[in-house]
């Protein structure tokens, strides 16, 4: 397992990663796919260490494959549901970061649909001097750090199961169509992608996808371009990423119907025609069938890497935590 070029105590965003840290996460996560491959699952890597999953809005895939990822390092993990908890009766964030501190956390994986509430809370244990870690699980419209290194663990095991690394992204073109705007996934994809030197164009209806998303893509290896149309981003597109319409963050009206963005922007059979002949989609989840990507591509394996994302969710996530976990750097 590589570990010798680590040393982050929190994962709070990609845009800084360096392409060994990349890698090494890749790796590290292909060694617990080998793991998760065994009949005996588990590991005692964190042994006799905590996991916290704060998980102040509601999740499914994140807060459950964080969950067993660190049951299958041998963690123990504690469980917080903002609904049920002291926050309802006027506690802060922080003391309730706290006080899971003081059960003896090592490891916080954080959720929020306020963007910075996990480096608020890194910095508090920063403050307070104990070596805990903090792990960004998506905040606001900022970024969800381990869905863009299991999105990106899903394409580099397709071109190389056994060495997966950033370098098999260059020259690939790869296209995020949908709510650019509103998604922490896209943001942290784009961080991922354009480190690799691969081409990332994005595409979606000029009200999910503003001109300042071009700035993303200064000064990186990899070239970014935006398409208020599908056809251009999909020509000759090697993956295909669509992206979920978040309607519980849109504060107006931004499309004028679902029918007519399937229409202009859902990704089907028919439209995948001008992409590479062996092109793959992915999609973060949860998905509405029909209208980011129809219901049959969704389900079919020889385009669908949908389950794939899931499955790679648990490994990545337990590189995460043992690489911030372990002390090895």
């Amino acid at each position: 397992m590589s570990t010798n070029t680590w040393n982050r105590h929190h994962v709070l965003s990609l845009a800084d990663f360096t392409v060994s840290e990349y890698d090494t996460v890749l790796q590290t996560a292909a060694s617990f796919r080998e793991v998760l491959s065994r009949r005996t699952k588990k590991v005692p890597a964190l042994q006799g260490h905590v996991v916290a999953n704060l998980f102040f809005e509601p999740s499914t895939r994140t807060r459950s494959s964080f969950e067993l990822a660190a049951k299958r390092l041998s963690a123990d993990t504690l469980n917080f549901a903002a609904s049920t908890s002291s926050l309802t009766k006027g506690e802060t964030i922080l003391d309730t970061a706290k006080t899971y501190l003081a059960m003896g956390t090592d490891i916080m994986v954080i959720r929020h649909r306020e963007a910075g509430v996990p480096d608020a809370i890194a910095s508090e244990m920063d403050r307070l001097g104990v070596h805990v870690s903090v792990l960004n699980a998506g905040d606001g419209q900022h970024e969800h750090p381990s869905q863009g290194l299991l999105d990106l663990f899903t394409i580099t095991t397709l071109l190389d199961s056994e060495n997966p690394r950033l370098e098999l992204l260059k020259g690939k073109k790869i296209a995020i169509v949908g709510d650019i705007l509103h998604s922490r996934v896209a943001r942290s994809n784009i961080w991922s992608i354009t480190a690799s030197g691969a081409e990332l164009h994005l595409a979606a209806p000029p009200t999910l996808l503003p001109k300042l998303f071009a700035d993303c893509g200064k000064d990186r290896p990899g070239k970014l371009f935006l398409h208020w149309e599908l056809e251009p981003a999909l020509a000759d597109a090697d993956f295909v990423m669509t992206l979920r319409l978040q309607k519980e963050r849109m504060t107006g009206h931004l499309l004028p119907s679902l029918r007519e963005y399937h229409q202009r922007f859902g990704i089907t059979r028919a439209k995948l025609n001008n992409c590479k002949a062996n092109v793959k989609v992915l999609h973060p989840g949860p998905v509405n069938r029909g209208v980011e990507i129809s219901s049959d591509l969704m389900d079919d394996p020889e385009f669908s890497l949908i389950q794939n994302q899931v499955t790679s969710g648990v490994a990545v996530r337990m590189a995460l935590l043992y690489l911030i976990g372990s002390g090895k750097a």
